[in-house]
């Protein structure tokens, strides 16, 4: 089956994409939503968006289409599953999604499926079925309810190069924007005992960016980023890297 990804740069999506390919399906296009200011941080219930504005790294590094969309919504329906009409949905975050994705199946009519990288938000993998449902699609969410330690086992048994690009939980700080998931998995593994951290970020801990994996033709180097202090609370203080200039790079 032909299938689009919704990607955010993040490790999940990316994963989550490996998955559908070993299962027999074609990746045929990528599909990213990124806030008006692309790259800086906002507080979506549904969307990614640090990272957002080298989004086209991970498009060049698969050597795949890439079709974007500004969110134009906010969350307005919040109940668990998004049940209203017609006229409440209007300028819900959510309905861009919709827009999307029905715009992607007229460039691309072949596409059936939909990969997502939902683990464990039920708000999330509702809101992407029901769009799928509505366009006929089928959605592909290989990671849904999968233990997260395991996960990320399998994600580093696959060779995929991690970074935190976000941190905003109890025993993570600044300095560890940058550094690669393998580097910190003891540590991971410390602050879930201590705070019940969740190890792939499914309590908004942290934010991820892959610089590389073996279904990148070339991998991701970044040349220059800023640390950013989204907020500055006195027990988790919010983070990110805004990545300012990157390279791909041959792989050997």
């Amino acid at each position: 089956m032909k299938f689009l990804a919704l990607i955010s740069g993040g490790k999940d999506s990316i994963f989550n994409i490996i998955q559908c390919i070993q299962q027999g399906h074609e990746l045929v296009l990528l599909v990213n939503l990124h806030p008006k200011n692309i790259g800086n941080e906002t507080d979506s219930f549904m969307y990614q968006s640090v990272g957002t504005n080298i989004i086209e790294a991970i498009s060049q590094a698969l050597d795949k289409p890439l079709l974007k969309k500004e969110i134009q919504g906010k969350p307005k329906i919040t109940n668990l599953a998004y049940q209203c009409n017609d006229e409440e949905k209007e300028g819900d975050e959510v309905e861009d999604l919709f827009l999307i994705l029905k715009e992607a199946i007229t460039l691309y009519p072949d596409i059936k499926g939909v990969s997502s990288g939902a683990i464990a938000s039920t708000y999330q993998k509702i809101r992407v079925e029901n769009c799928c449902q509505r366009l006929g699609l089928v959605s592909m969410a290989y990671l849904w309810n999968q233990d997260q330690f395991t996960l990320l086992d399998q994600m580093l048994q696959n060779n995929m190069k991690i970074i935190l690009i976000k941190v905003a939980a109890l025993g993570l700080t600044q300095k560890h924007l940058g550094k690669s998931i393998q580097d910190l998995y003891e540590h991971f593994k410390e602050i879930h005992e201590k705070y019940g951290f969740h190890p792939c970020g499914e309590g908004g801990e942290f934010e991820s960016f892959v610089l590389d994996c073996p279904l990148y033709k070339k991998r991701i180097q970044i040349n220059e980023s800023e640390i950013i202090c989204h907020e500055n609370n006195s027990v988790a203080p919010v983070y990110y890297l805004l990545i300012k200039s990157y390279s791909l790079i041959e792989k050997d």
